[in-house]
């Protein structure tokens, strides 16, 4: 395989070349939202090591897998903060790292992200389940001749975001004193924010979120079996909703804000016998 972006053989034998376990689950950090999970992870890994090509620094994403087990004994690989289309990136470049995770065994996904808010009733700081995802990318990390041991060539994108799981978010959320809403996220390219224009058409056609990441990374997950459960942080109405202008570093000071709460719900989650059922 000539793509080094597709060798996962090769992603997979760095995996075990830098002593990170098989995972069960992996769980993927947005932008400002690397939380810790772990007081003592068993491995610390840069993401650099697994990935054949350069990692583009970004900020709000460490760019590292760490890898701990949870209260339940399975193991956990955490890549604390993810690589984006508009760095440059291929869509295989984007969803390398997911790829060779669900080659090591990992079974399961979840995603956090920041977001912007479409619905003028969302506020920053507000935690969102993805329901579903509407791709605006122009691109597709399935596009070309993929192997057919990966996944079947047409995949079903039907509960791409399961409801079994998001129910479970919701039980958990409720014990911890705090109600999550869902939405169907929009992807867009990036890198700039989307215009007033933009906003109304993605309202239009039914789109809660908007954001630059997630969805080729479920359509590989997917694509590859594994079951996903995406968590959005509104960080910030998008453009016309309010009057202000959009910045990165208000995205990262809402991830600052909401950390705590994202952090105890990801914790509970993984403290949960059921996550893997």
């Amino acid at each position: 395989m000539t793509d080094p972006a597709l060798d996962l053989d090769a992603g997979a034998r760095r995996w075990r070349e830098q002593g990170l376990p098989r995972p069960d689950l992996l769980v993927v950090s947005g932008s400002g939202l690397a939380v810790d999970l772990s007081d003592d992870p068993s491995h610390t890994v840069p993401l650099r090591e697994i990935v054949p090509f350069e990692v583009k620094p970004v900020e709000g994403h460490p760019h590292e897998i760490q890898s701990f087990q949870d209260p339940t004994g399975r193991e956990v690989a955490y890549q604390r903060g993810r690589l984006h289309g508009y760095q440059g990136y291929r869509p295989a470049e984007v969803v390398f790292p997911i790829r060779v995770a669900a080659r090591m065994g990992a079974r399961l996904l979840i995603m956090t992200n920041a977001a912007g808010g479409l619905d003028p009733g969302q506020r920053a700081g507000d935690l969102v389940l993805i329901r579903d995802h509407i791709n605006l990318t122009g691109d597709n990390p399935l596009r070309g001749d993929l192997p057919a041991s990966w996944g079947p060539r047409f995949p079903d994108m039907t509960e791409a975001y399961s409801r079994t799981l998001r129910e479970l978010a919701q039980s958990e959320a409720r014990s911890q004193g705090f109600e999550l809403g869902e939405g169907v996220y929009a992807g867009l390219q990036g890198p700039t924010y989307d215009t007033p224009a933009e906003v109304v058409m993605m309202r239009t056609i039914g789109a809660h979120l908007v954001g630059m990441s997630t969805v080729h990374e479920v359509i590989a997950a997917r694509h590859m079996g594994m079951r996903c459960l995406c968590m959005s942080l509104v960080t910030n109405p998008a453009a016309g909703v309010t009057p202000t202008a959009l910045t990165h570093e208000e995205v990262l000071a809402a991830g600052r804000d909401a950390a705590t709460r994202v952090r105890d719900l990801l914790q509970g989650l993984l403290a949960r016998p059921e996550l893997l059922n």
